[in-house]
């Protein structure tokens, strides 16, 4: 059941690299683990499956106070190096609901057009707040992503 009282973001990035490198950081646990917690935070993957009807668990921590929350994903859409679909649940009642996140990337001239929406967020975690997150996110996905590192 959608949680009716939650937001969501829409985010829109173009990177300077190949289709299947940016699937490959959705996918890839330890990718995952350096690029998706935000600003100030680690992450870890406690598993990982990727296929539909698989999915990951995943805890970032406060690297400040070390306070950490974990939330775990089930893909529902696989379609490589195109399009991600996975609803996320957080591991606490106090941000109840399934959210569902859609990724699609779209081969452009100069790399990879990537569009993100995350929708059912939790009311209690104010849009603004995951909006940053995501931001600092991607800024740190390209920074996976885009060198060009040979053998």
């Amino acid at each position: 059941m959608p949680n009716t009282n939650g937001h969501t973001v829409e985010l829109h990035r173009v990177l300077a690299a190949p289709a299947e490198r940016v699937y490959k950081a959705f996918i890839d646990g330890d990718a995952l683990a350096r690029w998706l917690p935000p600003y100030g935070f680690t992450g870890k993957v406690h598993e990982i499956d990727a296929k539909v009807g698989g999915g990951y668990k995943m805890s970032f921590t406060n690297f400040s106070t070390g306070n950490s929350h974990s939330f775990s994903a089930k893909y529902t859409e696989l379609k490589p190096n195109e399009r991600i679909v996975h609803k996320d649940k957080f591991d606490t009642e106090a941000l109840p609901g399934e959210m569902t996140v859609t990724i699609v990337l779209k081969p452009v001239s100069c790399g990879t057009e990537l569009s993100i929406t995350q929708a059912d967020i939790p009311a209690p975690i104010p849009v603004e707040s995951c909006y940053l997150g995501w931001q600092e996110s991607l800024t740190q996905l390209a920074k996976l992503v885009e060198p060009e590192i040979p053998g």
